[in-house]
């Protein structure tokens, strides 16, 4: 099968991610199909509005679809139980049904290291087994529980494989990026402990080459997770300094103690169950854990099994990011 002749469904494809993923693809030569609530503002690609909840709406979206990539999720520090569960586990068993009677073969499942993430510290792991018992928070939890179903569908007429982006970042990034410089400009983003821990991260073309890598050698390496990173771990406090100072602010200085934030964490949770703000929480358990410790992974078996290399620098990543703000 050529990629001339191949059709890809992308789910999610309105978010940050999604759009650059789809325009990956495109590059390459496939049509792509997507299938999101609102359209995905991607030039060639033909959108399918809907919700990955919708049977209906993905059955649509998979007329003629030859591989999907699924992004779709709710992504989110608080919010309804029920919601998650329904989006990212219920969304998944929706798509794989349908995609299975539709004749897909290959799909994409794009996860995350949070599904394999207990508080501790990660430092040069593989992927780890999601675990959804062990899990921080409602969107870990199911995204690890939809991990779980994602690959336990993968056999002879479906091949699955998950791909977990760590951090993405980038020009244009409404989620990272965009908390972190309105965090720092109203004095609410502390560096917790000493700033010290190594974090991985992944710049967003990376990580849109990446998935579509996985996509050509699914029938390769299928059944199983891979972390994907830009490999360049940094300490947490010179991550932040160098998003906050490409995006013209400055950045954190104050501390507050990782113990003591992470109490806080739990406090505001119970809050925000009880009385939920109109954004997100200012700080959460899972929060208060990813900035305060190490999180890295070996990245070998990712870049051998997907034949892939990432191509943009952390250094280079922020020159982008800089020169899109100084524009903005």
């Amino acid at each position: 099968m050529t990629a001339e002749s191949t059709t890809v469904l992308v789910t999610g494809a309105s978010g940050f991610l999604g759009r650059a993923v789809v325009r990956e693809l495109l590059a390459q030569g496939p049509a792509v199909r997507t299938l999101q609530r609102r359209p995905s503002g991607v030039e060639g690609a033909t959108d399918v509005l809907g919700s990955v909840t919708d049977p209906g709406a993905v059955a649509r979206a998979l007329e003629g679809a030859d591989a999907v990539v699924h992004l779709a999720a709710k992504v989110s520090l608080a919010g309804e139980a029920a919601d998650f569960e329904r989006v990212n586990v219920g969304g998944t068993r929706t798509l794989l049904d349908a995609a299975v009677a539709a004749g897909v073969r290959r799909v994409v499942h794009v996860s995350s290291p949070s599904v394999a993430h207990h508080g501790s510290s990660i430092t040069g792991d593989d992927a780890a087994p999601a675990d959804p018992a062990r899990a921080r928070g409602d969107y870990a939890r199911t995204k690890a529980a939809a991990e779980l179903l994602a690959l336990g569908r993968d056999g002879d007429d479906l091949h699955v494989v998950a791909v977990r982006p760590h951090l993405v970042w980038g020009p244009g990034d409404t989620q990272l990026v965009a908390r972190i410089v309105a965090r720092a400009r109203a004095g609410r983003l502390p560096l917790l402990g000493h700033g010290a821990a190594l974090i991985d991260s992944t710049y967003v073309d990376n990580a849109a080459s990446a998935i579509a890598a996985a996509l050509a050698a699914v029938d390769d390496v299928h059944g199983r997770a891979y972390v994907v990173t830009n490999g360049e771990p940094r300490p947490v406090a010179e991550l932040l300094a160098g998003i906050c100072r490409a995006s013209g602010v400055e950045p954190p200085r104050w501390r507050v103690p990782a113990a003591l934030a992470r109490g806080a964490g739990a406090a505001v949770e119970a809050l925000w169950r009880v009385r939920p703000g109109d954004d997100e929480p200012p700080m959460t358990r899972f929060l208060a854990e990813q900035l305060s410790t190490a999180h890295w992974f070996d990245q070998r078996r990712t870049r051998e099994y997907l034949r892939w290399q990432p191509a943009v620098s952390i250094d280079e990543g922020l020159r982008r990011l800089a020169a899109h703000s100084a524009s903005a």
